[in-house]
């Protein structure tokens, strides 16, 4: 099936420009081609971000050319044949063809090659072994990965369970690039070897595992992908405490945010949400948010007054994502929006006094004044946050205090 990207701006770019012609003044016209994510995005019309380009050039060959050209070039993984180059900002991952010699499932040692239909071997899905040249057009060495492109079809190349034990990360894109891309149901093959090969995602580092977790989270509608890794028991595997589907469910259609869908799929039992957040080695601020959120929810026909507490003690994103997990397990989709539109527009005040204050009250510095600014503080928010008398509140905190 014949293709072109030619159409693309990223293409024709000057930047992309000075790259392509550097390359192919070392070794020719058909030395270097795009590979992947962009010419597969171009022919699905999605948004190209990423520019990848594949070589036969070997990767000091390749480093000569683009410094010789007056770019920057970084060797950004010149072991596997992979450097970047800079050019007018912008960077470009350009790899050696490879063919893998070994592989433990999770390393691959390769060797380069010249054989473009042998670099397409080794990769994952036949959508993304797609290359194109300086020209736009699109080569298919597996013949069917243009037509995988255009039907949204997941397909891997070659045997699945061939390239899943050659790095069983592959299973989690199997379900990350079908929640991106795919179309109608997953591809029956692949699907049966993910769960046939699923015990092997124990030798992933817990890194690579949530990255890959998250980018299928953050997919437009992961509901298909999550329900299928549950059907095959991938999930179980991966995340045990994922216990509620019917409220992620529901938490895809209120929110683009991985980490918030990530809460509304796990248990509300903070210890298991803990033990989640540090098998998959997760980031202590997402980690603490993910804890907090599960930490109670927040009944989307709160009045007003008690909102406004719960915002002062909680703050506004904690507030804002119990809300949203109280509505997803509640399953009323809009019943919080009068809350988070409240929450968005309320200007939290500050305790309005201090030290100072209680001092000029009557009672001397000392261990106390904590005690009366803490008083204060509780009154202060239950009277819903009082703008005046706060001189005379704090006189009758103090005057109460024994002795």
């Amino acid at each position: 099936m014949s293709a072109s990207v030619a159409d693309q701006d990223w293409l024709t770019a000057p930047a992309t420009r000075a790259v392509l012609d550097a390359l192919e003044a070392a070794g020719g016209p058909d030395c270097v081609r795009f590979v992947g994510g962009c010419v597969r995005n171009a022919l699905m019309g999605q948004t190209v971000d990423d520019l990848d380009l594949a070589t036969r050039l070997l990767p000091e060959a390749t480093m000569a050319a683009l410094q010789k050209a007056g770019l920057k070039v970084v060797p950004t993984g010149i072991a596997h044949g992979t450097v970047t180059a800079v050019s007018k900002g912008r960077p470009y991952e350009i790899t050696t063809l490879r063919r893998d010699v070994s592989t433990d499932g999770r390393n691959a040692t390769v060797a380069f090659t010249d054989d473009w239909a042998e670099d397409a071997a080794r990769r994952d899905f036949r959508l993304n072994a797609l290359y194109a040249d300086a020209q736009g057009r699109v080569f298919d060495p597996t013949g069917q990965g243009v037509e995988d492109a255009r039907e949204g079809r997941i397909v891997f190349v070659g045997e699945p369970e061939t390239r899943i034990r050659e790095d069983y990360l592959r299973i989690l894109r199997f379900f990350r690039f079908f929640a991106w891309y795919g179309r109608g149901e997953p591809d029956t093959a692949g699907l049966a070897a993910c769960a046939d090969l699923s015990e092997g995602m124990v030798r992933l580092s817990a890194e690579r595992v949530s990255k890959e977790l998250l980018k299928l989270l953050a997919a437009p509608d992961p509901r298909p992908a999550v329900r299928a890794m549950s059907e095959t028991g991938v999930l179980a595997r991966l995340l045990p405490e994922a216990d509620q589907p019917a409220a992620f469910e529901v938490m895809v259609g209120l929110t683009g945010d991985p980490v918030l869908r990530l809460s509304a799929l796990l248990s509300s039992d903070q210890p298991k949400v803990e033990a989640a957040a540090k098998r998959l080695r997760l980031p202590n601020a997402m980690r603490d948010r993910l804890l907090a959120a599960a930490g109670g929810e927040v009944d989307p026909a709160t009045d007003a007054r008690t909102a406004r507490a719960l915002i002062y003690r909680l703050g506004k994103p904690t507030f804002a994502d119990r809300v949203l997990r109280a509505e997803a397990m509640s399953n009323r989709p809009g019943a919080s929006a009068a809350l988070l539109e409240l929450a968005d527009r309320w200007p939290v005040p500050r305790l309005p006094v201090g030290g100072r204050q209680v001092a000029a009250a009557g009672l001397a510095a000392g261990p106390l004044t904590g005690q009366v600014l803490a008083a204060f503080e509780d009154g202060w928010i239950a009277d819903d946050f009082p703008t005046e008398g706060h001189a005379d509140r704090l006189r009758m905190l103090v005057e109460a205090l024994p002795g």
